[in-house]
């Protein structure tokens, strides 16, 4: 192994320890970069197992010149490819998996130094396109990574989203139940208060009689009439069963007529899909009211805006 050749290899980025072992292996720097380039998929322990098949180890036939000639090459008899050492011809060996050689008395002569420069720069040429070819494709491999992770991140953003409504519908929902609950508890206690006032009038009524010596009807007492418990609704039903709404935005106005079950969360998300506009609250000039997100899982019916009605989007 020369050093010039050594020096060569890790002027074109390969590493000492991998360089060192390809000269030894093949014996010359174009068979090093040939043998690097076909192992460079590798760990170093890998590569430096010794090969123990057959395909691995030529077989050497004796050389076919005249007895006393001295060999000065070896010869692959399947491509008739000459190797100026054994090293050489098992690598050889190793790529092709030819395995018959043969001595052969055939000096290869030694490169040029033109020659050798042309063919070292030819082989710079081949590793360059290759390494190229690797860094395509890496930013290939990148930029389909990329629209994975930008694909997974949008969808987990919807999947968010769509739960963050249904979180503030139920919220809605639940703070309408609460609102129904109180105005309902409120209703009972003025009732069960109207009807002790009632009790305790009739009652001194009765007493005061007595003591006169007159006789007093006493009329039903409102305590004894049944409360209805549970949620006590703000308007009467309604017998439509349509809402005309003129809804005025930014955009000029927009006339349209739901369901009277259809939700105000529901309206707030046709104007987003049909006009881009993100509802925050509706605005009731007459009667004065404010519908923000508390009221948007209440019914138009509900919310008294059966059978038309005039809101301000904001």
């Amino acid at each position: 192994m020369t050093s010039s050749d050594l020096d060569v290899l890790l002027e074109m980025g390969f590493e000492k320890s991998r360089a060192e072992l390809a000269i030894k292996t093949t014996g010359g720097i174009q068979g090093a970069i040939e043998w690097l380039e076909e192992n460079q998929g590798k760990t170093l322990q890998e590569i430096t197992v010794p090969a123990t098949s057959d395909k691995a180890n030529p077989t050497l036939s004796p050389a076919a010149g005249a007895a006393g000639e001295v060999a000065r090459s070896l010869v692959c008899n399947e491509c008739g490819k000459n190797f100026r050492n054994k090293e050489q011809a098992e690598f050889h060996a190793q790529k092709t998996q030819h395995v018959d050689f043969a001595e052969s008395t055939q000096e290869i002569a030694p490169l040029s130094a033109e020659e050798k420069k042309a063919k070292l720069e030819e082989l710079r040429q081949k590793l360059a396109e290759k390494r190229a070819g690797t860094s395509a494709q890496d930013k290939t491999d990148q930029r389909r990574n990329e629209e994975i992770r930008r694909k997974s991140t949008k969808q987990t953003q919807d999947i968010k989203e769509d739960l963050k409504k249904k979180e503030q519908l139920k919220e809605a929902a639940a703070k309408r139940r609460e609102k129904q609950e109180e105005v309902a508890a409120k209703e009972r206690i003025k009732a069960k208060i109207v009807a002790d006032k009632e009790e305790r009038r009739q009652r001194t009524e009765k007493e005061k009689a007595e003591r006169e010596g007159r006789v007093t009807t006493l009329e039903p007492s409102v305590g004894q009439i049944p409360i209805k418990s549970g949620p006590v609704a703000s308007k009467p039903a309604s017998a439509y069963t349509e809402a005309r709404l003129r809804l005025q935005t930014s955009g000029g106005n927009i006339q349209k007529s739901f369901p009277a079950e259809t939700t105000l969360f529901e309206v707030a998300s046709l104007l987003s899909q049909e006009a881009g506009i993100e509802v925050q609250s509706f605005t009731q000039n007459f009667p004065k009211k404010v519908f923000d997100a508390v009221d948007f899982g209440a019914t138009l019916k509900e919310l008294g805006l059966v059978p038309s009605a005039s809101l301000i989007v904001r």
